[in-house]
């Protein structure tokens, strides 16, 4: 895996690898999810018999029902009618014109005048009352008196006149005060004739006349406002809700006839073969995009080396999208059940697999998108478009899980992990019936009861399941495996415990300082000091040859040439390391072996050589390195030096451990053994300081006891 990462850094570019990584699970996620968001379709034709009970997938409006809702209520608005008071008053004003015209004519017939000469000019006063009535307005309809009526009016005198006159207004204002439409004209007309032929102050003379006049005043007071009309059919339009199909109603049962307005129905709930909605696939499409680009930005942004984040990357979308399938194959026997059967997921599986083998903020952001996708593989269709439920239930069992895992040392301890998310499984389910407030049988309960433990169980099991193929694919050393090979009951580590006990010793003591350095600058302090313990490995082929593990005074190399003793103590290194590779260790522990050293020169036997001859080769003296490639394996270079070196000081104290400290340090600055990897000179003076608060802390002062006399 490590040779295919290097390729793919050496063709691509990580933004660009990154986008087509991300593009390739997009696409795979909806291939996977799209037949979820399609719903059901049926090959159906009109008047046949329905083959099932189908209900609508989603909540749609039928315009057409709608439609004629409304033309039905505003057919049943009955026209608005205004009555108009002007009209009366328009009416009795007329009348009263009419008579003081018939008065100011008269008027001017009497002044001056015989009776002889008052008959003579009748004819031309007819004439004149005639032109006067005629200018009065009667809404276009006018009003027609014969000579003789005009004349009889004439003939009448005043105060007979101004009775009639004031008695007819009366009568027509009285008639006119209630509203009148134009269908009851007619009968207030009969009526208003009627009283004034029975009125007895009315001259018999002029009584048709007044008839006349009293029913063409007569008219509708009442009349049709067809702009209200038309904002009362509005009203009672917009009153009229939209009839909408919704989401789970039953359009057609199983063996009905679909007919006309079925037919209608399915087409536009989008369930017909030949009418499928491109909507939802869009809706998907736009979900996915937006969950790659979290994807995107949280890759993007993150402070790590790009080989580290290529393979994170392709770690959590394999994990991803491995949920995605594990959701599915259960979705399969979703409608088999009328329990939620999305419960049965393993809620805590993707967010621990990513907890242990990437990082705690990807397990969050894996943890919330995974129950959005289950959210829409497990919508049951006709109830919702994203099952918010199973969405939450897998978000707080994801999250408990991280939270469960802190601290844990063993994979033993996952099983034990499940139970704590079996029982924030439990109670959401609670939650969930609770809210719901609807009965439960015993059996059902049972079943939720189940699903809770069942889901916790099966996410510890698969977790440790897929762990071991993941970490192996993908040369991941995880803290799980890290604290497995801490174990004192490993078998290479009782080999050194056994053979070697100073060295073991030794290696105990350089865990220790190089631990506390790696956490002060953000290195992997687990690595270091699982790495300690390994790194002297190669010292148990030949034990006797290195000074811890010397009992007495005897040393093997004061009867050996420097050549020869050079080779023994260089060879641990490599021989560590093979050894560690025919265990099957992982790469990250053989390197340290290897690496330890760098390419340090072994300076004793090699001015032990020099004593003999002045020409010999410095670089014979070196370790083959490599040198230190990363943070950890410097550390523990320094470490290793520092530790022998303090032990084998006399009477230790603060300030002699600084300078050694200090000198070692830089020391292997200056011999460029730190070249290969990143470490700084500030994080070097950072790794000085712990170094010489641990050793104090290790090599303190004592309290010299009295001696027993």
């Amino acid at each position: 895996m490590d040779a295919f990462l290097k390729k793919l850094m050496q063709y691509f570019r990580f933004p660009v690898l990154l986008a087509v990584i991300l593009t390739v699970t997009g696409i795979l996620q909806f291939s996977l999810m799209l037949g979820n968001v399609r719903g059901e379709h049926f090959d159906l034709k009109l008047f046949q018999l329905s083959p099932d009970t189908i209900r609508s997938m989603k909540t749609v409006e039928d315009t057409v029902k709608t439609e004629e809702d409304r033309e039905q209520a505003a057919s049943a608005v009955k026209p608005v009618y205004q009555y108009s008071e002007e009209i009366a008053k328009n009416r009795a004003s007329m009348i009263k014109s009419i008579f003081d015209y018939v008065l100011e004519v008269k008027t001017s017939i009497e002044e001056g005048k015989t009776k002889k000469e008052k008959e003579a000019v009748m004819q031309d006063r007819v004439a004149e009352l005639r032109e006067k009535l005629n200018a009065l307005k009667t809404d276009g309809q006018g009003l027609r008196f014969t000579d003789q009526e005009l004349t009889a009016l004439l003939e009448q005198d005043n105060d007979s006149l101004r009775i009639t006159r004031d008695e007819l207004t009366e009568l027509v204002k009285k008639q006119l005060s209630e509203p009148i439409r134009t269908d009851h004209v007619a009968e207030i007309k009969a009526k208003i004739d009627k009283e004034i032929r029975e009125k007895p102050e009315f001259p018999e003379e002029i009584r048709a006349t007044l008839v006349s006049i009293g029913r063409f005043s007569i008219t509708e007071t009442e009349k049709e406002n067809p702009d209200l009309t038309k904002e009362q059919i509005e009203q009672a339009k917009a009153s009229v809700d939209p009839t909408r199909i919704l989401q789970g109603q039953i359009i057609v049962q199983e063996g009905q006839v679909i007919d006309r307005d079925v037919f209608r129905e399915l087409e536009l709930a989008g369930m017909l073969a030949d009418h499928t909605s491109s909507k939802p696939i869009l809706g998907l499409f736009l979900l996915i995009t937006l969950q790659m680009a979290f994807f995107f930005a949280l890759f993007r942004n993150w402070k790590t080396e790009e080989k580290t984040k290529v393979r994170d990357l392709i770690i959590t979308v394999t994990i991803y999208l491995l949920s995605i399938v594990v959701m599915e194959l259960l979705s399969l026997i979703k409608n088999e059940f009328e329990v939620m059967i999305g419960f049965l997921y393993p809620v805590a599986m993707a967010p621990m697999l990513i907890r242990l083998l990437v990082n705690e903020r990807i397990a969050i952001i894996i943890t919330i998108m995974t129950g959005v996708a289950a959210g829409v593989i497990f919508q049951e269709g006709y109830a919702t478009v994203i099952q918010m439920e199973v969405s939450l239930y897998i978000i707080f069992g994801g999250l408990s899980s991280l939270f469960f895992n802190k601290g844990i040392e063993k994979r033993s301890r996952i099983l034990q992990t499940s139970m704590g998310i079996a029982l924030v499984n439990a109670t959401f389910i609670g939650f969930y019936l609770l809210l719901t407030q609807s009965t439960y049988g015993m059996t059902e309960l049972a079943y939720y009861l189940v699903a809770s433990i069942v889901s916790a169980l099966l996410s510890g099991a698969l977790t440790l399941g897929i762990l071991p193929f993941i970490e192996s694919a993908f040369g991941i050393l995880s803290s799980f495996r890290l604290i497995e090979l801490s174990s004192p009951n490993h078998p290479l580590l009782k080999k050194i415990l056994v053979e070697t006990p100073g060295t073991y010793h030794h290696s105990v003591m350089v865990a220790n300082l190089a631990d506390a350095a790696c956490e002060a600058i953000g290195a992997d302090g687990l690595l270091a000091r699982v790495g300690c313990y390994y790194h002297d490995i190669g010292k148990t082929k030949r034990p006797g040859f290195f000074v811890e593990n010397q009992i007495g005074a005897i040393n093997p190399h004061d009867s050996l040439p420097a050549e020869t003793s050079r080779d023994i103590i260089i060879a641990h290194a490599e021989d560590g390391a093979k050894m560690l590779e025919a265990h099957k260790m992982p790469k990250e522990i053989i390197d340290i072996a290897r690496q330890h050293h760098g390419t340090s020169l072994l300076k004793f036997f090699y001015y032990k050589e020099k004593e003999k001859n002045p020409a010999v080769i410095e670089s014979n003296y070196r370790y083959p390195g490599p040198k230190p490639q990363t943070k950890e394996v410097a550390i523990i270079s320094v470490a290793d030096s520092v530790e022998a070196a303090v032990r084998s000081m006399k009477e230790p104290n603060a300030e002699k451990i600084q300078k050694l400290v200090h000198a070692i340090a830089q020391d292997k600055l200056q011999d460029g053994q730190f070249d290969e990897c990143d470490l700084s000179v500030r994080e070097l003076k950072k790794i000085e300081a712990v170094f010489c608060e641990t050793l104090n802390g290790i090599f303190h002062s004592r309290i010299e006891y009295p001696k027993p006399k």
